[in-house]
């Protein structure tokens, strides 16, 4: 049996899912129906491209049937006016309130970020979420014990990241870790998959901004993305699988505060060649 099915009745014989298929492994002639070239299952990455360019609906992937894939409300598309102030407007939040995040919402979050693109579609991110205030303060807690050797030992990091500030307004009493958020967000995958780092960081980037939409803050948490890099008792702590790296760590919650004005930023350095 195929890996592709072929509604004839619908299929206008376009030829669309056979010109949009990265691996080129849909066979297409004009006036004939398409279907799978011979190392179609072999090579087939699951993509859906074919399932989801096809406007007839004549198309079904056999592990992806056409029915079974949300279909694309044309009202719901955003103007590129719209675009552009989302995105430049996006800012890290670093004040939160002191509200929890149901995690029925943190799953739509992450839902959303697991169509980010990948390598090969690999989609090799897997998640930790932690949401215990508890918690959270003892691993930030450790954080701070890393950044407190380097400061001791002059480590480079400390003027170029005024990591004695950091830990000094830590133990005055500021959560200079965190910022007080009530759910961190990690992305990990396989260290030796090469498709993890850039889709690892897309799909964080893409929760980052599932977040704004949904009426939340997010900010990169930088001292949870390096500390598990050089501090070998915090990557004990944070339970990951064996083999695995983590690629990207993020704050999220409520923000208290709402920016009025997009601000200023370089102009962009641009080489045309």
């Amino acid at each position: 049996m195929s890996i592709l099915i072929v509604d004839t009745e619908k299929c206008k014989k376009d030829g669309i899912c056979a010109a949009v298929c990265p691996l080129g492994i849909i066979d297409w002639a004009k006036g004939e129906n398409p279907k799978g070239s011979p190392k179609a299952e072999e090579l087939c990455i699951l993509c859906g491209h074919c399932v989801a360019v096809c406007p007839h609906g004549a198309l079904s992937h056999r592990e992806m049937p056409s029915d079974a894939c949300t279909p694309v409300q044309k009202n719901l598309a955003i103007t590129s006016e719209q675009a552009d102030q989302f995105l430049t407007s996006r800012r890290s939040i670093r004040v939160y309130k002191d509200e929890n995040i149901p995690r029925e919402d943190i799953n739509n979050l992450i839902k959303i970020a697991s169509y980010a693109p990948s390598g090969h579609n690999m989609q090799p991110a897997q998640w930790i979420v932690r949401d215990d205030r508890s918690e959270l303060t003892r691993l930030s807690g450790m954080v701070i014990d890393w950044l407190r050797e380097l400061v001791k030992a002059e480590h480079p990091l400390v003027a170029m990241l005024h990591l004695d500030r950091v830990v000094n307004k830590w133990e005055a009493g500021a959560d200079t870790i965190l910022r007080g958020a009530p759910v961190l967000i990690q992305v990990h995958a396989h260290k030796e998959n090469r498709t993890a780092p850039q889709g690892c960081t897309i799909a964080m980037a893409y929760l980052e901004l599932a977040a704004t939409a949904h009426g939340l803050g997010a900010c990169w948490a930088g001292f949870f993305n390096m500390a598990p890099l050089f501090y070998p008792p915090i990557v004990k702590e944070l339970g990951l699988p064996k083999d695995h790296q983590v690629f990207g760590s993020m704050m999220l919650g409520k923000p208290v505060f709402k920016y009025q004005r997009i601000p200023l930023r370089k102009e962009p350095m641009i080489t045309w060649a």
